[in-house]
């Protein structure tokens, strides 16, 4: 039987056209974090790499640095916002359960009347929401798709956690998805392993911390070690298998934009992975903090920005989490 249903009138590929990010303004060294934990500078550095991060004031909402970070993607793309088709938000600290915070900045950044929606993936959330875009754009659903990855992870950080009050940041990162004439963006290589969920999770839910009131206020813990080994080793395997699909070998590479989580799991997926010198690496964790689903386009926007990448550069992007959930793909940098 003959389908009725008509092809998509979408474009034959799909891009990243512009980004953007915001940090907020307020920056927090180590110093700060150990008036809370007994540990060290030195520690927390030879950890996590990180030395500084930013946490946002009160004026510095979800919503208010999507929208920073989404003005700067828009006007870096080149289009207007009126043109944009859908706005996806990755966040797990929007604290409204509905309505999805996408349907307030697709509206408040002048979208019209898009199609809007949260993306709960962690720090994969990002990558996540790429491929989506990348479907709508191919399939003709929407020319444009605004991007977002947003966290004020600070809301969720227990500063008494020996183990994780270091490791968070705010901020929010962004960018515009629309048609290309050539291949941009490589098959999105993604997944979960839920048995590994209690590597990562929010402390307790947020009913138990309604009906008993000697309860802690919800923030986020991990198991360390074991998320550690996971990362190092099997998002290797998902980053090599990206560039496989994409046909791009280690050597073709210009840019690595992994999860800014730790400096070492950085590191040490460099050298699994053997990625040659010439390729340079995003580093922003040392002074942004772990900031989840922001984390990789934040990462980007600094690369571009300072010139340590350009625009036409190949770029391998993965982010991987709670959950546990992974995702990556290889693009080419607006």
């Amino acid at each position: 039987m003959t389908s009725k249903i008509k092809p998509g009138k979408g474009a034959p590929y799909a891009r990243i056209m512009g980004v953007g990010g915001y940090r907020p303004t307020r920056v927090v060294p180590n110093e700060e974090i150990l008036k809370h934990i007994d540990s060290s500078d030195e520690w927390i550095r030879s950890r996590s790499g990180i030395a500084t991060r930013h946490w946002a004031g009160p004026e510095e909402t979800v919503a208010a640095m999507s929208l920073e970070a989404a003005g700067k993607a828009i006007a870096d793309a080149g289009i207007t916002p009126e043109q944009i088709g859908a706005v996806l938000v990755s966040t797990v600290s929007h604290f409204k359960q509905t309505p999805a915070i996408a349907t307030e900045i697709a509206h408040k950044v002048g979208a019209g009347k898009p199609a809007a929606f949260d993306i709960s993936a962690g720090c994969a959330g990002f990558g996540y929401g790429l491929a989506i875009a990348k479907g709508m754009v191919t399939e003709g659903s929407a020319e444009y798709v605004l991007v977002i990855g947003v966290e004020r992870l600070s809301d969720l950080t227990d500063l008494e956690d020996r183990a994780t009050a270091f490791l968070f940041g705010d901020g929010a990162g962004a960018v515009v998805v629309g048609p290309s004439k050539e291949p941009a963006m490589g098959p999105t290589v993604w997944g979960s392993e839920g048995d590994k969920a209690e590597t990562i999770k929010q402390t307790v839910a947020w009913d138990v911390y309604r009906e008993e009131t000697d309860v802690r206020f919800p923030a986020i813990t991990q198991e360390g070690q074991a998320v550690f080994r996971w990362a190092v080793f099997e998002m290797a395997k998902i980053a090599q298998q990206a560039l496989d699909e994409a046909g791009v070998s280690p050597e073709d590479l210009d840019v690595f934009i992994p999860h800014q989580a730790n400096m070492r799991i950085i590191d040490s997926m460099v050298k699994t992975l053997k990625l040659p010198e010439s390729v340079t690496v995003a580093r922003d964790v040392e002074t942004t903090g772990n900031t989840s689903a922001a984390s990789i386009p934040l990462a980007m926007e600094r690369l571009l920005a300072t010139g340590a990448a350009k625009s036409g550069d190949t770029a391998l992007l993965i982010g991987f989490g709670a959950g546990l959930v992974y995702a990556a793909t290889v693009v080419t940098l607006p």
